[in-house]
């Protein structure tokens, strides 16, 4: 059983970028979620309320991420990866409020002008307090912009399983993993604990409940039924739809796709 991919979304809902090896910290990945595009109130924007999000695609360059239209790519904006920060700002992430800095205006400006509404450029830094939840925290572990969890995993025969059972398969992009494991049954994670990829532990927090996010098609931004539909047919649980596992970095190192993965203990 090997690391088969491995992706960051640098910032928050904008479309991801696969790597073949990752600093793994205590936030997330080294660059994940550590931008996020908020509203005058300060709310978070995501694919939730703007599918056209999907369309803008990021990319690491030596000095920062690079933010261009997948349909336009002359249509582009930079971010530096250590922000000149003047201005620190109070932002929501669902019902956390997290400090970050406010960006430089030409970025927000360019964004503005893409979504057609305002909207501001937020930056986390290190000292940015966000405690994952406590019922699931080992180490009072903290948590970038992500949704709530630093990690997400899911195997790649648990997405051909659902494929298998749909009319149209969909992409692993749906889902937004930062870990696909190849060489797994599918589910086969439903039942770890911890494992170890390279020299990093992980503990497997909890299912992830999924939204609305898995029926935009990533590259045109069409939305559909599915694949809640037939996933909410086997894989529902309190009301939540169930799809992939979250997970904490127990310790940081860098792994590398298809590195070994380990499992320590079941559930």
């Amino acid at each position: 059983m090997t690391l088969q991919d491995i992706f960051i979304y640098p910032v928050k809902s904008l479309g991801g970028i696969s790597l073949t090896s990752a600093q793994a910290l205590q936030r997330g990945f080294q660059f994940d979620r550590r931008w996020m595009l908020v509203d005058e109130n300060g709310r978070c924007i995501t694919q939730r309320d703007e599918p056209s999000l999907a369309l803008l695609q990021t990319c690491i360059t030596t000095t920062g991420i690079l933010i261009s239209n997948k349909k336009n790519h002359e249509q582009q904006c930079f971010i530096l990866k250590e922000p000149d920060v003047n201005k620190k700002i109070a932002v929501s992430v669902w019902d956390d409020r997290v400090e970050g800095y406010e960006l430089n205006e030409n970025a927000a400006e360019w964004l503005s002008q893409y979504l057609q509404r305002p909207c501001k450029l937020i930056y986390m830094p290190e000292d940015s307090i966000r405690p994952v939840d406590q019922q699931y925290a080992e180490n009072n572990e903290q948590v970038s912009f992500a949704d709530a969890f630093p990690y997400l995993l899911i195997s790649q025969a648990t997405l051909d399983d659902l494929n298998s059972r749909l009319e149209i398969p969909i992409a692993m992009n749906r889902f937004r993993p930062n870990l696909v494991v190849r060489g797994a049954e599918g589910y086969a994670e439903d039942s770890w604990a911890e494992i170890k990829i390279n020299d990093v532990h992980f503990k497997v927090a909890k299912p992830c409940a999924r939204c609305i996010v898995t029926t935009i098609n990533q590259e045109t931004t069409e939305k559909a039924k599915e694949p809640l539909l037939t996933l909410s047919k086997y894989r529902s649980l309190n009301n939540k739809v169930l799809f992939g596992q979250n997970l904490l970095a127990l310790n940081a190192g860098k792994i590398n796709v298809n590195s070994k993965i380990e499992v320590l203990k079941y559930k």
